[in-house]
């Protein structure tokens, strides 16, 4: 494998579309509310990935640290566990991107708010480096809090309430109550798919001592934790289509229930864990599609 080639399999490309799902849904309703602007939004996105690309990098080198990516995982082979990216290069790729992602979370805040703000800024920036803190320590360090079961805590919050809420706030510079329907929607989706990755892994991770959520709870409690996230997710989405009034068009999206209904139907009845590597792709991308009809609708509606 190319360092090129190896770069790119760090960054895994695949889990991109669901790092933006939030912003596309702030976004959205940010063009409902005619406070859209292309030029926050391309910044959001921007950051939003290479907030996401930090975490892979750092998730690739701490669990290959720890040895928890190794030959009894069901995955894709990482980098670092291939040999591909020597450790000293992960430390420098991970700093790069740290700064990276920090400048071009400071530029967004700056064209958001401009300097008038103050108060908005400063808790942005704050968002930002606790971003950067939460993408690094998800498995880097001893007090990796992924590997305390905390992981989906983070999701949640990172990838629901803040992509979501705190994109809309970018344009607007407030929150209702509605939207944080939208992020708790997206949040509970976006954690399903740590929880299926996490119960694909499950044998290995209970191995090396990596006591994720679904390590504690067990496989079969973590089948019904999984539909909980996905059926709630759903719940909070039609929700936030209802209560905010938004065109009618965005129920174009709900097609994407049947598609997690079947998968749900699919985690209930595995007996596998390796099958479950087939389902991410599923739920990540039904997530991104349903947001993504979502913000078009809105785009197209004006």
């Amino acid at each position: 494998m190319s360092v090129v080639k190896a770069w790119v399999s760090a960054a895994r490309l695949r889990t991109l579309p669901l790092s933006v799902s939030g912003i596309l849904v702030g976004s959205g309703y940010a063009v409902y509310y005619n406070v859209f602007d292309g030029v926050i939004f391309s910044l959001a996105v921007l950051t939003t990935l290479l907030f996401q690309i930090l975490s892979n990098f750092a998730n690739d080198y701490g669990d290959g640290i720890k040895g928890t990516d190794n030959e009894d995982r069901i995955g894709p082979k990482r980098a670092f566990q291939t040999g591909a990216i020597s450790k000293k290069s992960f430390k420098t790729g991970i700093i790069i991107t740290s700064l990276l992602s920090l400048t071009s979370a400071i530029a967004l805040i700056i064209i958001s708010f401009g300097w008038d703000n103050a108060f908005l800024s400063i808790t942005f920036l704050l968002l930002g480096i606790l971003a950067i803190w939460a993408a690094i320590k998800y498995t880097v360090g001893n007090s990796a809090y992924g590997y305390r079961g905390l992981g989906d805590v983070f999701v949640f919050i990172f990838f629901g309430l803040v992509s979501v809420c705190g994109s809309y706030a970018l344009y607007s510079k407030t929150i209702d109550i509605i939207i944080l329907m939208a992020g708790a929607g997206i949040g509970l989706l976006s954690t399903a798919v740590l929880n299926l990755n996490n119960m694909r892994d499950y044998n290995s991770d209970k191995t090396v001592g990596k006591n994720t959520l679904v390590v504690h709870l067990g496989q079969k409690a973590s089948k019904f934790y999984h539909g909980i996230l996905i059926v709630f997710g759903l719940l909070f989405i039609l929700g936030f289509f209802v209560a905010s009034d938004v065109s009618k068009w965005v129920y174009l999206s709900t097609f994407t229930f049947f598609i997690l209904s079947k998968h749900l139907s699919f985690v209930f009845k595995n007996k596998n864990p390796k099958d479950l590597d087939q389902e991410l792709k599923k739920v990540a991308l039904s997530t991104f599609g349903l947001s993504l009809i979502f913000f078009i609708v809105e785009i197209f509606s004006q």
